[in-house]
């Protein structure tokens, strides 16, 4: 299953998760398995994050990237319904492969169609 997932990107060029877990160093093209990290002020849904179209109008873009990203089909994964300004439902699981980086460009095209 095809995702997308917004990443924090370093100066240095890594990718890290937004929030939770947010000294994690993402690898492109590994499989990613989620981690059980309950954190204070954020509900407790364990599993990565991460939505049917690279839209997330509540969170800023700054500093940020889109990447597709895809579900392995060992995974477990549930929708989770939120509103239309949080990009909708969001897909829980457990775990992801992130799989490359998008442009701008690319992001604008896929949220056209």
């Amino acid at each position: 299953m095809r995702v997308y997932k917004l990443f924090r990107q370093r100066k240095d060029g890594s990718l890290g998760p937004l929030f939770i877990g947010a000294r994690q160093r993402i690898e492109l093209g590994k499989v990613l398995p989620a981690e059980d990290i309950p954190t204070k002020g954020f509900a407790h849904r364990p599993g990565w994050h991460s939505g049917l179209a690279p839209c997330a109008p509540h969170l800023s873009e700054k500093g940020r990237v889109w990447a597709e990203c895809s579900i392995p089909d060992s995974a477990d994964w549930y929708k989770f319904k939120r509103p239309g300004n949080q990009g909708g439902a969001w897909i829980i699981s457990t775990a992801i492969q992130v799989n490359r980086i998008l442009s701008t460009e690319e992001v604008s095209e896929i949220l056209k169609k």
